[in-house]
């Protein structure tokens, strides 16, 4: 996105992205209640330090979901842009126009995207390890019953 200018509108593209990021806030609030409501209790057969890293980014994920999205829509707001979800419902702004805030807020929404790949990187390599090299149960604890 880093294409659109100031006093440009943003087109489709952009009122997909954001979209879509908020789907993906709602349904990671969602989820994220669903935790808070049902715990998961730690796998016992795990070293402690697997425990604790898993933990650590679990909750990690979460927080950089949010961090991402909200920075995002704050982004968008601080640019003045008016955006709507799939041209359906227009969003509210989070913020008015304000360039400064705009870029500072820019800059932590593209840290907490790569944050966030970075540890979606770590999560997927640390689940092929635990499915190809210990071949425990682990994944099979995701599976429904």
């Amino acid at each position: 996105m880093p294409d659109i200018h100031r006093g440009q509108t943003p087109g489709a593209p952009m009122t997909f992205h954001v979209s879509f990021g908020i789907v993906i806030l709602s349904l990671i609030i969602l989820r994220l209640l669903w935790r808070l409501i049902h715990p998961v209790a730690p796998e016992s057969s795990l070293p402690p330090w697997q425990r604790l890293t898993s933990e650590v980014v679990h909750w990690t994920l979460y927080a950089l979901v949010l961090v991402t999205t909200v920075t995002g829509w704050l982004f968008a707001s601080f640019r003045g842009w008016s955006l709507s979800f799939f041209y359906l419902v227009p969003l509210p702004m989070l913020a008015s126009d304000n360039a400064a805030a705009g870029k500072l807020i820019d800059g932590w929404h593209q840290a907490a995207q790569w944050t966030l790949l970075a540890f979606l990187g770590i999560h997927v390599a640390a689940a092929l390890v635990h499915m190809l090299v210990y071949r425990d149960r682990i994944m099979q604890r995701m599976l429904p019953e």
